[in-house]
């Protein structure tokens, strides 16, 4: 699972079990963001949450950062054994917008408020998935290689 924080509505997104995949779940106000997640892992496994790293553009911490590591505290504080991992989150709303346009997303429902939040939360959590996945691509890859070779 990740999530797109905000002051005033988090996105979330989550990912398919084979965990390839990410999908934008839900745009939530963010004062409610706490009893969202209870209600949902109380039917969804989760195994880790993905929050956006807000940073300004020279990789400073942003104003919202201390409000997202507040938010992240409290979650492992709340959902013990569930772990925490930070994606940069840099650049992610614009890349929401032309994802929008491309599927086709009709110009009055991008202008709603929260509408792009959960589309962030999905690019958030789809980068952490090739970060992660990638890797292990790269030793497969080294691994056949040598096996090749031998």
């Amino acid at each position: 699972m990740a999530i797109d924080y905000g002051t005033k509505r988090t996105g979330v997104a989550v990912t398919d079990p084979m965990q390839m995949i990410a999908s934008p779940l839900e745009t939530v106000p963010t004062h409610d963001l706490m009893n969202f997640l209870d209600d949902y892992m109380k039917h969804e496994q989760v195994d880790l949450l993905v929050v956006g790293e807000p940073r300004q553009m020279d990789a400073t911490a942003s104003e919202t950062l201390p409000r997202v590591r507040f938010f992240a505290e409290a979650f492992r504080k709340r959902f013990r054994g569930i772990p925490v991992e930070w994606v940069d989150e840099r650049f992610t709303t614009r890349m929401a917008m032309d994802a929008a346009v491309e599927g086709g997303m009709k110009k009055s429902d991008r202008r709603k408020k929260g509408s792009l939040d959960k589309i962030s939360a999905a690019i958030i959590l789809q980068a952490y998935l090739e970060g992660v996945n990638k890797p292990a691509d790269q030793t497969l890859l080294r691994l056949n290689k040598n096996k090749n070779k031998g």
